[in-house]
């Protein structure tokens, strides 16, 4: 199978919303072995949906009928093509626009291959004549704002009135060019090797690493950079998002205590929490679904770490009486903070998901303060920038539970000049316009 379409495969299955990108493409990356492929393949897909606004506009103009009535194979290809032709620089428009065809083929749409054709010609050679909505001035109506951020700049129109209402059109604009960025590959050494030797390691494979932005021990890689990195070296760093990392501090676990980490695939916050016991005490690592527990568990032991593993379903009672000293609840949600690496997330969700996800999130955090023993912390936390999933489920939670109270996070020294990150409020919130991360949240609270 050909990387172009093996993408556009993906990107059929994300539209018709069978899977998610990440999903898709573990599954389609088995007919696609080589790592520069991989890497292309990455790059292709999550491109086309940063900007599929924006290149749905400009197919638009190229067309006599309105793009949503084109069929969703041939939509897939054009949009695939035009993001090739509007964001790379490397690939000859000839080549883009003859491989476009063949997919139609490949993809039993023999009679669309003319009318894709003459699409992208059209978009080639008439793009400077098309237009999209231009940058208004902060002073500038909602409207205005709202279409320069829809279409150029590429996000669902719900979620930008969301912001803008919240964070005011600057931080908006800010918000949407991060998430329309490819982002840094945030690392951290599994343990075997020191900080200073995995800097060296890396930079002879030829990847330059730099510092994290926030946690100590984490590094940046530059994008796409990982396919360079050799297979031996490659096991010996965990990729985790710097925000996942941040909250696993912020569970401020010591050796000797008894922690219980739930919702705990893929291992990433579990091998944090395991490093800072130092061999002592206990770590029970917990997730529902066999098949995120044996990723879990595949984390843990090619990490060396000690933990007990559980699968159980934490929206009920758990068996465990209130004996764990820490509890982190790394609640499911809207994924809305992670928009730079999940694009597909910005056109699959709704505000209507909200509630759901909340029932959800009310639910693993009133279990898991039943395993809270008296003086010790329960932490919560997403990958959501959006206060139905994070403020409100803590205001909900604390309204009715008063064994409950919030207290400040503390990031402790692993975090560099981690205050700025928590707010008046004490709660932990990374903003990407202003941190140059995802959007994470947590919250710290203990029993009485």
């Amino acid at each position: 199978m050909t990387v172009r379409l093996a993408a556009v495969r993906a990107l059929l299955a994300v539209e018709r919303g069978h899977t998610t990108l990440a999903a898709e493409l573990d599954h389609v990356r088995r007919a696609v072995t080589d790592d520069r492929d991989r890497a292309l393949l990455l790059e292709l897909t999550t491109g086309t949906l940063r900007w599929q606004a924006e290149l749905d506009a400009l197919l638009t103009q190229c067309s006599h009928r309105p793009f949503a009535q084109i069929d969703a194979p041939s939509r897939a290809i054009l949009r695939l093509a035009a993001y090739q032709l509007e964001h790379l620089d490397r690939i000859p428009v000839h080549a883009i626009v003859h491989e476009a065809v063949e997919l139609a083929r490949a993809m039993d749409r023999p009679q669309a291959a003319g009318f894709i054709n003459a699409m992208l010609r059209s978009l080639h050679r008439d793009r400077a004549a098309l237009t999209l909505p231009s940058r208004p001035q902060d002073d500038a109506s909602v409207a205005a704002q709202v279409a320069f951020l829809t279409t150029t700049l590429s996000h669902p129109e719900w979620l930008v009135r969301r912001w803008l209402a919240r964070v005011g059109f600057a931080a908006t604009e800010s918000w949407c060019r991060f998430n329309n960025t490819p982002p840094d590959i945030t690392v951290r050494s599994y343990g075997r090797l020191s900080g200073p030797a995995l800097v060296a390691a890396l930079q002879t494979a030829g990847v330059e690493p730099g510092p994290a932005r926030f946690v100590r021990e984490a590094l940046r890689l530059p994008p796409g950079s990982l396919g360079r990195v050799p297979a031996a070296l490659r096991d010996e760093i965990f990729v985790q998002n710097e925000g996942s990392q941040i909250v696993a501090h912020a569970t401020g676990v010591r050796p000797g205590e008894r922690v219980l980490d739930l919702c705990a695939a893929p291992g990433g916050k579990s091998l944090i929490l395991s490093v800072d016991l130092a061999g002592r005490g206990l770590l029970v690592a917990a997730d529902r679904r066999p098949g995120r527990v044996r990723i879990l568990r595949s984390t843990l032991r090619h990490a060396g770490a000690l933990a007990a593993l559980v699968q159980l379903d934490a929206t009920r009672p758990l068996p465990f009486g209130p004996i764990f000293d820490r509890v982190l609840v790394d609640a499911p949600c809207s994924g809305l903070g992670t928009l730079r690496g999940d694009p597909d997330l910005k056109w699959s969700r709704q505000p209507d998901d909200f509630p759901r996800l909340a029932m959800v999130q009310r639910a693993l955090l009133t279990s898991a303060a039943e395993a809270t023993r008296p003086g010790g912390t329960l932490v919560y936390a997403t990958c959501s920038s959006e206060p139905e999933e994070n403020d409100e489920v803590i205001d909900a939670f604390l309204s009715t539970d008063a064994r409950f109270t919030l207290v400040p996070a503390d990031l402790g020294p692993a975090i560099e000049t981690g205050a700025r990150l928590v707010d008046a409020r004490g709660l932990l919130r990374t903003h990407p316009a202003r941190d140059g991360v995802d959007a994470f949240f947590a919250a710290v609270l203990v029993r009485k």
